[in-house]
């Protein structure tokens, strides 16, 4: 058997008992008629929670990396520029996809921590006029970062190049409008703030994106995430062509997920999460504790925390999951012990977490 955990790291999250449910479901064909009319249900509460009225917005049979590769992969084509914004971890793999897409990806650097600067990426798409894309990461998962994907979005519009944003944990988190925004591809996770199990990756694609798909002069080279085929299975009206075999249960996970989350209202979620958000600073401030990004710029649902010198980060960590049950994440790449990543995500976005949080952390550290 395994243990019961609250989860407040990078993700997962807490799933809702209501999710739990859902999953426990019986299982009906991924052909049947009735999946069939529950998929275009599916992906309207999508559209609702992207706040989009794109045609292809479904979700991927696999986890937010396989969001990001779908995106990439169908809009790029061997030879392609793209500018690539990175300022973490999650940059850092959209330019390893790139690659391997044989695109030639122009790596705008940041000091992680930091946003992705609107004049930097102006300057750089200028410098690249033969640029198809603009990617760059709206919600920083390894840093507790944001970046002002509105204001990204327009300038790759003003440059005639699509634009490309990872909002794995962003996407019910903070504000986030696709259509208002103009953003063009975009992918994300059902493990964050959705509070849904992982292993399903929505994306969104505009219209300017998808004609830019059936414009291509070569096939993507991934075949299960080729968006003509996976549309040819999720589109609307489509004749629901055999691509594989949907994960029918994590799908109804989702559905209920997105059910809860229309019934909060996004606005309230977004509201729910800056409001949780500053209980938790607030008593981690009185325990002497300091973040690493700037206040403008902090994710609510994403909390970078440093760790204090002298301290032993992995076994304050380790009390905190032995002890309390309680886990947090660690740093990645050259954060790696130097930040805790402390989550507020959906389900585990409550006064009672923040409060479980600060006890729980407050013996660990007095243990370290």
């Amino acid at each position: 058997m395994l243990p019961k955990r609250t989860l407040m790291g990078p993700g997962p999250s807490d799933v809702y008992p209501e999710v739990l449910e859902a999953l426990a479901r019986p299982c009906i064909g991924h052909l049947d008629p009735a999946f069939i009319a529950f998929m275009d249900e599916l992906n309207e509460l999508l559209r609702g929670a992207f706040l989009t009225r794109n045609a292809a917005t479904l979700p991927i049979s696999a986890p937010g990396s396989a969001g990001m590769e779908c995106c990439l992969v169908n809009l790029l084509e061997p030879g392609n520029t793209i500018v690539i914004a990175v300022n973490g971890v999650f940059g850092t793999r959209m330019l390893e996809i790139a690659r391997r897409c044989g695109a030639d990806p122009v790596a705008v650097e940041f000091e992680w921590g930091t946003p992705v600067d609107p004049d930097r990426i102006d300057s750089v798409l200028a410098a690249h006029p033969d640029a198809v894309a603009l990617a760059f990461v709206h919600a920083e998962t390894s840093t507790g970062v944001r970046s002002d994907a509105e204001t990204l979005s327009n300038l790759a519009r003003r440059h005639g190049c699509l634009s490309i944003v990872d909002s794995v944990t962003g996407l019910a988190g903070i504000e986030l409008r696709v259509d208002d925004w103009g953003i063009d591809a975009i992918y994300s996770g059902t493990q964050k703030c959705l509070s849904a199990p992982p292993g399903l990756s929505p994306v969104s694609f505009s219209e300017r994106a998808m004609a830019r798909v059936r414009a291509r002069a070569t096939p993507p080279q991934s075949w299960f995430l080729d968006l003509e085929l996976l549309t040819g299975y999720w589109g609307a009206g489509a004749k629901r062509a055999y691509h594989h075999t949907a994960p029918v249960n994590a799908l109804f996970g989702l559905h209920e997920a997105l059910r809860i989350l229309h019934a909060e209202g996004l606005e309230q979620a977004w509201a729910r999460h800056a409001r949780n958000h500053a209980r938790l600073r607030d008593g981690l401030e009185a325990l002497g504790l300091e973040f690493l990004v700037a206040p403008q710029y902090r994710l609510p649902q994403l909390n970078a925390v440093r760790v204090p010198q002298g301290v032993d980060e992995a076994r304050v960590r380790a009390v905190l999951l032995d002890r309390h049950g309680l886990e947090i994440g660690a740093g990645l790449g050259p954060l790696a012990g130097r930040i805790w990543r402390i989550g507020l995500m959906g389900a585990s976005c409550t006064e009672h977490h923040v409060a479980l949080c600060l006890e729980a952390l407050g013996d660990a550290l007095g243990s370290a």
